[in-house]
């Protein structure tokens, strides 16, 4: 069985992935390892023979950059709009992991561990895959992957576990907006009681709230930018709660008899942007009121529900919910595309060349004072360019984004192939040493370093004011392991966690290369 193993990777790396799927599926109390799995499934096969980790580095390499490019690419506007706000946190995370290489040698030092193998734990604690490629160049042996592959688990584990602690205690941020995904909406009718310009009704030009019914005299339109809301008119309100009930008490009282129930005269329905000529663009740009006398209200993405504002930014596979004049909605599904086949395929040109460009600028070697070097390697350069092409959203008529469903299918087989070869790569080495007295001193030290780095980034980001979920992505990104990042993920929604993830993991990168060669050295 094993030689059959051996002589078909492939089939070996899908075994590893069907089982680690499952594993990971395993409740340990409150705690599963979900894609996690597959990194410990693939140490337990890579144990049983050295041929079964041979030839798996493209695998490796494609599957990291698979899911760092899709992460960056759905990062990239949260993160330049963040950006400022995530500063201290990417401080003070800095500070943390010079404090850390500092722990890690003299960890080193009182147990006897040589440089190299210091190097390795340091790398396999922090789960930087870069960094031990960097310390192997620079001792010119294998030594450092030992402590790699011995702490590599100890770092995924320790820090799943401080995630869940972390996310089961929220603390409210002082500086952190509330999340988009948390806000809900709710639309209701109101009867304006205070004749009001629209420009003056609370929310509205701030892009809180959205106005779409009008029923004056008998007769139900759409609203019209620049209106002037007269006693007696009903207009249908939607936004978060809050917002609504500014403006309800603003223009006067809510009505039991909700406009948008209604179909006679306006209708409305959801549209799916498959049109790549409307990726990219913002709602205000597509000038639905002027166009088709409609207003779009909400946008569907993934699971969760947004407000439409001007300056929303649409992406292939949004659900757009827009209402129209009965008899309207034919023109308006011709704008968007509505097709779903369209957004389940993936555009292979803008793919390809968003890939492309990340791993060749991880391939961009820079000098550095004392005959150190430096390279983005292939995380952080695909996350990088994920990053800027997210934030661009589209070049002329190329549309660099990905239909979130597709994104997360890719993301998720780019993480378990990364995973699974991972633990096939270095199963025989923790084999090894796993038992041994120098590899329980390996374990012991990057257990302490995996503890005390994610404990001082927690009191980091409170001290910096950010939210819990900013804090959890943050960690994970500090880290450097997708596998907690999915964790964080499947216990909240929260577009923080990725931004977090996306400011802290190509920062982190690049200072575990430059501090894995001072342990060397």
């Amino acid at each position: 069985m094993v030689d059959v193993l051996a002589s078909t990777p492939l089939l070996t790396m899908m075994l590893v992935v069907a089982l680690g799927t499952l594993v990971g599926a395993i409740p340990f109390g409150p705690l599963r390892f979900g894609p996690a799995g597959a990194l410990f499934v693939g140490l337990g096969v890579g144990a049983l023979d050295p041929r079964l980790g041979e030839g798996l580095g493209l695998l490796q390499t494609l599957g990291l950059a698979l899911f760092v490019y899709t992460v960056g690419l759905t990062a990239g506007n949260t993160f330049f709009r963040d950006l400022r706000r995530q500063l201290p946190l990417m401080g003070g995370a800095g500070l943390v992991l010079a404090a850390m290489t500092g722990v890690a040698m003299l960890l080193g030092g009182v147990l006897g561990l040589a440089p190299a193998l210091t190097a390795g734990t340091f790398a396999g604690a922090l789960t930087s895959t870069p960094a031990l490629a960097t310390a192997i160049d620079r001792t010119g042996g294998q030594e450092p992957a030992v402590g790699y592959s011995l702490a590599y688990p100890v770092g995924v584990v320790v820090t799943i576990l401080l995630v869940a602690a972390l996310l089961a205690r929220p603390w409210t941020a002082r500086r952190d907006p509330d999340p988009v995904a948390g806000q809900g909406l709710v639309d209701i009718s109101v009867e304006v009681e205070r004749p009001s310009l629209l420009a003056d009704v609370p929310g509205l030009r701030e892009g809180e709230l959205r106005l779409s019914y009008l029923a004056r005299e008998g007769a139900t339109r759409v609203v019209k930018p620049g209106e002037r809301l007269e006693v007696g008119d009903r207009v249908v309100m939607v936004g978060p709660e809050q917002a609504v009930a500014r403006a309800r008490d603003h223009l006067g009282r809510r009505v039991d008899e909700h406009l948008a129930h209604d179909r006679r005269d306006v209708d409305h329905r959801r549209f799916v942007v498959s049109d790549p000529r409307v990726a990219g663009r913002t709602v205000g740009e597509l000038d639905v009121p002027g166009r088709f006398d409609g207003v779009v209200t909400r946008v569907r993405r993934g699971d969760l529900d947004l407000l439409a504002s001007e300056d929303f930014v649409l992406e292939l596979g949004d659900r757009v919910r827009v209402i129209v004049p009965r008899g309207r909605l034919g023109e308006v599904s011709g704008l968007f595309g509505d097709s779903e086949r369209s957004v389940s395929e993936v555009d292979a040109l803008t793919l390809g060349v968003g890939l492309a460009a990340g791993l060749a600028l991880g391939l961009v070697t820079l000098p550095l004072p004392g005959g150190l070097d430096f390279a983005l390697g292939s995380a952080a350069g695909p996350l990088v360019v994920g990053i800027v092409l997210g934030r661009l959203e589209r070049t002329g008529p190329l549309v660099w984004g990905v239909p979130l469903a597709a994104n997360l299918t890719i993301r998720q087989l780019g993480l378990l192939l990364f995973l699974g070869a991972t633990g096939l790569v270095s199963g025989q080495a923790f084999a090894a040493q796993a038992l041994t007295w120098t590899g329980l001193q390996v374990v012991a030290a990057a257990t302490v370093i995996t503890l005390v780095s994610g404990v001082l980034f927690v009191g980091v980001a409170r001290l910096a004011g950010v939210s819990t979920e900013r804090a959890a992505g943050g960690l994970a990104g500090f880290v450097g392991q997708p596998a907690i990042l999915a964790y964080a993920k499947g216990r909240v929604t929260d577009e923080r966690v990725e931004a977090g993830y996306a400011a802290l993991f190509a920062l982190g990168l690049i200072l575990k290369i430059l501090l894995v060669q001072v342990i060397v050295a």
